[in-house]
């Protein structure tokens, strides 16, 4: 299967079998054309408009990122994509250049800011954004700079989304948005992420990722797909 095949997804299952197949599923549009969930999404598993109205590509993410064991986050340019368990040792050790965090902290790429909110994230995950800025101490009286760091942690692959949670209403009926739960790759994937995202150097981890995107999205061209990667 490649994007140029024409397909729709309409099932939890079929997300599933679509991330293990291609390894990279944007949710949204973006740059390149037809590379996304959003446009090969099934007429009203976008967004059901009946009695109460719901969004089930939205409903799906939390299932998703378990059954497939994949991970999810904000890695494509500030939006958010599923990569597959097969593709992200190669994509993280790209992103991170070879460089575990405290390596990349140690040799001043990274900023205390950053370290700060990486070792709370580690030291309690998974956890959800609001109880993590609870913990923190961030707010609008105390620590700032949350969201900026967390945007930077993900884009280089040190944090992701392990799961979705929601609020629970008396009746012990769930209700509203599901809520991010954060986690690292390491503890989300365990010790085979962690023997495998250094095996090979950043540089053979790139030309990897672009050899299979290029493979799945035949009608991008190889300075578009890199774009998209920076």
């Amino acid at each position: 299967m490649t994007y140029a095949d024409d397909f729709t997804i309409g099932s939890e299952q079929e997300l599933v079998t679509l991330i293990e197949t291609v390894g990279f599923v944007p949710f949204f549009e973006n740059e390149i054309a037809g590379f996304s969930l959003e446009e090969h999404i099934a007429p009203g598993c976008w967004y059901y408009d009946g009695d109460d109205g719901f969004w089930p590509a939205w409903e799906w993410k939390g299932p998703v990122i378990r059954e497939a064991r994949c991970a999810y986050g904000k890695f494509l340019r500030g939006k958010a994509m599923y990569i597959s368990a097969k593709m992200f040792p190669d994509f993280a050790n790209y992103r991170r250049d070879g460089y575990d965090f405290d390596a990349r902290f140690d040799d001043g790429l990274a900023s205390y800011q950053d370290r700060d909110l990486f070792e709370l994230l580690d030291a309690n995950a998974p956890v959800l954004s609001k109880q993590l800025k609870k913990i923190g101490g961030y707010g609008k009286n105390g620590r700032k700079g949350f969201d900026a760091s967390l945007a930077r942690l993900q884009k280089q692959c040190y944090v992701i989304t392990g799961d979705f949670r929601y609020a629970v209403d008396k009746a012990g009926e769930r209700y509203g948005w599901g809520v991010a739960q954060y986690t690292t790759p390491e503890r989300f994937f365990g010790k085979k992420f962690r023997e495998t995202v250094y095996k090979r150097t950043p540089e053979e981890s790139y030309e990897r990722v672009v050899k299979q995107l290029r493979k799945v999205l035949p009608g991008a061209t190889k300075e578009q797909i890199e774009k998209i990667l920076r």
